[in-house]
């Protein structure tokens, strides 16, 4: 059997050329490799059947969707991942699943290289790589649009020269990589920084103004962190995605447009829509605020954000990030209850909040009658509170 690479395959233009030209430049078969993690568009078969009339020898589709939503979307969502508080990791948290499973196909299919069509410019070459590092170093990588420079004008003519079965007709004046728990948009006039978006840009979502009238009230159970109910009725963590997908999306919210520092050092302007994924990472970090003592909850923000940064900067696999993973686990033990929001107008609203397992104490902060708080401890402590303060301003004025 000759030499495989195994792909990341799409079913776009890119990676459709790449399986014919990795065939023709390095005499190996292809193998390649689509993995469902929810994005809709295409039947999956059809996207199988184009790898193999492009030349691969085998193709695989994978149906990873509730592994991506039990296995990446749920610690996204405990948390609380916002890369630079805004972004929720929509294709970061996709790439170490794909690595994943390109290292099991090699595995299984006798593959000793793994590609990518991933350019030089974005944070994908450095998460698939690390990934493929972190889980088999014995594999080469193979990354065909960054090592030979690769531009949509080259894959056309490459594809029309080789009578490579795809239409390459069709221009989208966007870059767009999207699954279930979100949709991201790049390039194009979004590549000036002053051009708004316009309707074209967004897919998952409503324009806010559309249902204005009808604002929809929905309540979120969560057990341990995780949402098992929606208004009652029990969903798993792809269900509770898409129903919140669903009914987020008709009112507009997720919408996001960013500049972001990507990790190669420069910014970049990306529009997402992550509807689902902005109401369970708001209903959830609402529930902490409930739940958590209080140091706990300080330095979890913390950790929140260094886990968002290890992610996006492709460190899925580190040892930091496995460590974070046990601490944000043994932070979830009291996280259960139901958050009530109001979804209108693109944003989400909380406006209830129940848990068996909350801290507050309606006796201690209540200020009517009732009241258990012994108002005459606090005078004390104000003064003890704040006395180093008090003594180094007492030496400065003293100079």
């Amino acid at each position: 059997m000759s030499e495989r690479v195994i792909l990341a395959y799409s079913g776009g233009l890119d990676t459709s050329v790449a399986i014919s030209w990795i065939g023709k430049e390095t005499g190996k078969e292809v193998v390649a490799v689509a993995i469902d993690l929810g994005q809709g568009g295409e039947d999956m078969e059809v996207v199988r059947q184009r790898a193999i009339d492009c030349g691969a020898v085998e193709a695989v589709v994978v149906d990873a969707r509730d592994e991506f939503a039990d296995e990446y979307c749920l610690p996204t969502i405990q948390n609380n991942a916002l890369y630079m508080d805004r972004y929720p990791l929509v294709s970061a948290i996709s790439r170490p699943l794909i690595a994943k499973h390109l290292v099991e196909a090699a595995r299984d299919h006798g593959g000793t290289v793994v590609a990518h069509g991933c350019t030089g410019k974005g944070n994908d070459q450095v998460r698939f790589e690390v990934g493929f590092g972190s889980l088999a170093p014995e594999l080469e990588v193979l990354a065909p649009v960054r090592d030979y420079a690769w531009t949509r004008e080259k894959a056309i003519a490459f594809a029309e020269e080789n009578g490579i079965p795809i239409n390459v007709t069709k221009k989208s004046p966007f870059s767009i990589d999207q699954n279930v728990w979100g949709r991201a948009v790049e390039t194009g006039f979004l590549e000036d920084l002053w051009n708004a978006p316009t309707k074209d840009v967004y897919d998952y979502t409503e324009d806010p103004t559309l249902n204005w009238s009808t604002p929809d009230e929905l309540i979120i159970s969560f057990d341990k962190g995780r949402p098992v109910a929606i208004d009652g009725n029990p969903v798993s963590v792809l269900q509770a995605i898409e129903e919140l997908n669903r009914r987020a999306g008709a009112q507009g919210v997720g919408r996001l447009d960013v500049v972001e520092d990507r990790l190669v050092g420069i910014k970049s302007r990306e529009v997402y829509e992550a509807p689902g994924a902005m109401v369970l990472i708001t209903a959830h970090s609402e529930l902490e605020h409930v739940t958590l003592e209080r140091e706990l909850g300080r330095y979890k923000r913390h950790t929140d954000q260094k886990w968002a940064e290890l992610v996006y900067d492709g460190l899925w696999f580190s040892p930091l990030k496995s460590s974070l993973d046990t601490f944000t686990g043994s932070t979830q033990e009291h996280v259960s209850g139901d958050i009530r929001l109001v979804l209108h107008g693109g944003t989400v609203v909380v406006n209830g909040r129940r848990s068996a397992e909350s801290l507050y104490d309606f006796n201690l902060a209540t200020y009517d009658a009732g009241d258990t708080f012994d108002q005459s401890y606090a005078k004390g402590f104000v003064q003890l509170h704040g006395l180093s303060s008090k003594i180094a301003a007492k030496r400065d004025l003293d100079r």
